[in-house]
C-alpha cells in the first residue's frame, strides 16, 4: 500500500506545470546563456510535466530560447513580476522596455503581473510598454 501512495505522488509531480521556486544564490544557471541567476526580478521559467524547470535570467534569453526550441508537451512559461518577483503566466503579464535599467543580458525587458504593478514599480517609470508579441517575436 505504501508503494501505491508513493507512485500516486510521483505521478502527480510528473504533471506539474506550476512555477517552481527559483534559487537566486547563484547555483541556478540560465537555460540559454548559462549565466548564474542572482536576481529574480528579470527571470522567467519553463515548466513541463516530467521535466526539471528551465530558468532564464533575462527575458531576452527566454525570447531567444523560444525562437529556436520546440516546447515540451503541456509546457507552461512564467515570467517574474519585476517589482514583486512573483511568477506570472507569460500570456497574462504586461511588458516594457526600460533603457535606464540594466538586465543580466542587456535586453532591458521587464514584466509585471498587471498595469497596477508596473505603475507601482519605480524602475518602470518612463519605460516603453510592449505587447507579448513585441517581446517574444523571433529575433
Amino acid at each position: 500500500m505504501k508503494w501505491l501512495f508513493i507512485l500516486l505522488l510521483a505521478g502527480c509531480s510528473l504533471s506539474r506545470t506550476t512555477p517552481a521556486a527559483l534559487d537566486t544564490s547563484g547555483k541556478e544557471a540560465c537555460a540559454f546563456c548559462r549565466m548564474a541567476i542572482v536576481d529574480g526580478s528579470t527571470a522567467a521559467q519553463l515548466v513541463a510535466p516530467g521535466e526539471e524547470p528551465r530558468f532564464f535570467d533575462d527575458l531576452g534569453c527566454l525570447r531567444s530560447y523560444l525562437a529556436t526550441a520546440t516546447l515540451p508537451w503541456k509546457a507552461a512559461v512564467y515570467v517574474a513580476d519585476h517589482r514583486t518577483k512573483t511568477w506570472v503566466p507569460l500570456s497574462q503579464a504586461v511588458y516594457a522596455r526600460q533603457p535606464a535599467l540594466e538586465t543580466p543580458m542587456g535586453s532591458q525587458l521587464i514584466a509585471h503581473a498587471n498595469e497596477a504593478s508596473r505603475a507601482s514599480d519605480g524602475a518602470a517609470r518612463g519605460a516603453t510598454p510592449l505587447s507579448a508579441a513585441d517581446v517574444f517575436k523571433a529575433n
